[in-house]
């Protein structure tokens, strides 16, 4: 008996430009913990983001941002905690975010429980970076820094490269821009903290 093989039917679809995979909370818990080399967030509408990994001059730039960050939380222990790219928070309206940079006042650091440390951190931090990529888009950025401001940060920079500019976030204050600013001053949440933008604009 002979067999004919047939060759599979190939059919074309047309995606939309964008699309949104909806997850849910325990959803994106167990994505998170399969997948921890990638960087997950989830909005406060249970959208799921997969942020690719930096390309090489973000990952600089990056470096440089955390590392004075963390160089002014070794000399200021007391104050509070530095976190890198890799930590996310849950905000208090439910969206799980991870900042490039962040930083978290001791006292608010000490009051979670030792197994709400191990996890996604459940508050939005003091103060939060985002570093713009090639790309990312802007008006995003703009969205997810208002949505800190709105859970709580005190302090947030969006810094851009490609224009280049910084916008600052405040509470209850309009967002400041500085166009190419040597320094940025991490004001009374952050006291003493200079950030030195020569590596970031290069």
């Amino acid at each position: 008996m002979v067999q004919t093989i047939t060759q599979p039917e190939t059919i074309s679809i047309e995606l939309p430009n964008s699309l949104a995979l909806l997850v849910s909370s325990e959803q994106f818990e167990a994505l998170a913990l399969a997948n921890p080399d990638l960087r997950l967030e989830r909005t406060a509408q249970g959208e799921l983001i997969v942020n690719p990994p930096t390309g090489g001059e973000s990952g600089q730039r990056n470096l440089s941002i955390s590392g004075q960050l963390d160089r002014w939380c070794e000399t200021h222990e007391d104050l509070g905690e530095g976190f890198d790219s890799s930590t996310g928070f849950i905000l208090p309206n439910g969206a799980r975010l991870s900042p490039d940079a962040s930083w978290v006042s001791r006292t608010r650091w000490e009051a979670l429980t030792p197994k709400q440390r191990k996890g996604f951190v459940p508050l939005c931090p003091d103060f939060v970076v985002e570093l713009r990529s090639a790309s990312d888009s802007l008006s995003t950025l703009q969205t997810k820094m208002r949505e800190y401001i709105d859970n709580g940060a005190r302090l947030g920079w969006l810094i851009d490269p490609q224009n280049p500019q910084v916008e600052i976030y405040r509470q209850q204050a309009e967002v400041e821009i500085l166009i190419n600013p040597a320094e940025l001053s991490g004001e009374d949440v952050l006291p003493g903290f200079v950030l030195n933008l020569r590596r970031v604009w290069r």
